[in-house]
């Protein structure tokens, strides 16, 4: 008796389970997208229909691409058990008890174990390497969905093991297919009711889906529900309808995951690249999924040294200014000085000439630290008995307010410093360049003669600082 309510429980569930959930391709031919990893001829659709899935698998992918699917399809075309357990429920008891049922089945049966594990990586480094040994003896087949890269949150025993494929945000072309099935299908979509669309409407939904299939079946789902059926019996959806099943565009965006990492470095790479409109369009996603602006702020400071550098320094002074002021006023004004920041970055003149910093280290890393030339030397403690900071020539006493000596080490012969053509660093490439110049020229012809410092002039005095 009891199987029979269960029957009835089950089939019930199935009518009433949401649009997404009914519509779930139940086989190959009928699961659309991937086709580079499940398309006519490819190894993973092969070993699904020959049931010879002997590696385990991850699949990795943003929602609504068919994660879930393709482990059910699997489960259906094989031969082994399979389980399933959701990484968010589940913990280490609950593996423990698959695992040790796998391996009564084993023994009585032959009978290979399928254990799928949604959202993956959920799960913690102990979690995890329970059920490494497992998945090595070959008693456990794993097969793990994430939205997460794997090679950053699955332990690279797991990944080392595994196949990974990587599923894609779905075609407009392929919402559409997907949406005109449910729309058709008498059994499990909406082919038994009179369902008219406009196609503004039906576009909105294809638009807005974000490659997101079951993004699109529930919002689908949701205007024909909520849209009550005229007097002749036809549910009319148009465009406001299906503005108000799906309001607005689903912002994918774990702080700890792939978009975080993906989002600010395309908004980087925007500004980098002087291009205002991609600028605005990667910070208003990120400030729509909510990260910290003042993250935001901290790149835009790294930007402005790295990528605009002595181009204009005003660059380094707007930014600094607008965390400043979003730090006084907050949200939503601070939106204001955030937005002038990343125009005010991605059009100007860029340089990256500040990497030169970077080209010193690794100088100094390779040649080690050569001594301080004694000219240079702090004159204040050391310079009457060992003679530190003689012969330094004080260049505010000279013309120009320059005077040719040597600053670096004496086997040093480096020039870290490239200075770019664009903006201000134009002008300081041309000054840098004649008083290098003018450097070599005196260097050379001092070479061997005691110096010639003129007399100081009025004015000009050389103030008693510590260090000079």
């Amino acid at each position: 008796m009891s199987d029979l309510f269960d029957h009835a429980m089950r089939q019930r569930m199935r009518q009433e389970a949401p649009l997404a959930a009914r519509m779930r391709p139940r086989t190959l031919e009928e699961f659309i997208g991937q086709e580079h990893i499940i398309g006519e001829g490819k190894l993973l659709r092969r070993a699904i229909q020959a049931d010879r899935l002997f590696s385990s698998i991850i699949f990795f992918g943003p929602p609504g691409t068919g994660k879930t699917t393709l482990a059910q399809l699997i489960a259906a075309h094989t031969h082994a058990h399979f389980e399933t357990i959701s990484a968010v429920l589940a913990g280490v008891p609950q593996l423990r008890e698959v695992i040790a049922k796998a391996e009564e089945r084993r023994k009585l049966y032959q009978t290979r174990t399928i254990l799928f594990v949604d959202e993956v990586h959920r799960w913690n480094k102990a979690q995890q390497d329970a059920l490494l040994p497992h998945v090595e003896s070959g008693m456990i087949m794993l097969i793990g969905a994430t939205t997460e890269n794997p090679y950053f949150e699955v332990i690279p025993a797991l990944v080392s093991r595994s196949r990974i494929f990587q599923l894609e945000p779905l075609s407009e072309e392929q919402i559409t297919r997907i949406l005109r099935q449910a729309l058709a299908d008498e059994e499990r979509g909406y082919g038994s009711r009179s369902v008219q669309i406009s196609d503004e409407a039906f576009q909105h939904l294809v638009n807005l889906s974000n490659g997101d299939a079951r993004n699109a079946l529930n919002a689908l789902e949701l205007a024909v529900e909520s849209t009550p059926a005229d007097l002749e019996g036809n549910v009319q959806i148009d465009l406001e309808a299906a503005e108000e099943s799906i309001q607005r565009r689903a912002v994918i965006y774990g702080k700890n995951g792939d978009a975080h990492y993906d989002t600010i470095s395309a908004f980087i790479k925007s500004v980098r690249g002087s291009d205002p409109d991609a600028a605005l369009y990667w910070l208003a996603k990120m400030l729509a999924a909510g990260e910290d602006p003042r993250f935001i702020l901290r790149r835009l400071i790294v930007l402005a040294g790295e990528d605009i550098g002595l181009a204009d320094p005003q660059a380094l002074v707007v930014v600094t200014a607008a965390a400043q002021a979003f730090d006084y006023i907050g949200l939503p004004e601070g939106y204001f000085p955030i937005a002038e920041a990343t125009l005010y970055l991605a059009t100007a003149p860029k340089s990256n000439s500040a990497l030169a910093i970077f080209e010193a280290m690794k100088y100094v890393e390779q040649h080690g630290v050569g001594p301080v030339p004694t000219h240079l030397m702090d004159a204040n403690r050391d310079s009457k008995g060992l003679g530190h900071g003689k012969g330094y020539k004080y260049p505010h006493n000279f013309p120009g307010h320059f005077v040719a000596q040597r600053y670096l080490p004496e086997d040093v012969q480096a020039q870290f410093y490239k200075p770019s053509d664009q903006g201000y660093e134009a002008e300081v490439s041309e000054r840098v360049s004649r008083l290098r110049a003018q450097q070599q020229e005196g260097l050379a012809g001092a070479a061997g003669k005691p110096s010639q410092e003129k007399s100081q002039l009025p004015g000009h005095v050389r103030p008693p600082q510590k260090g000079k």
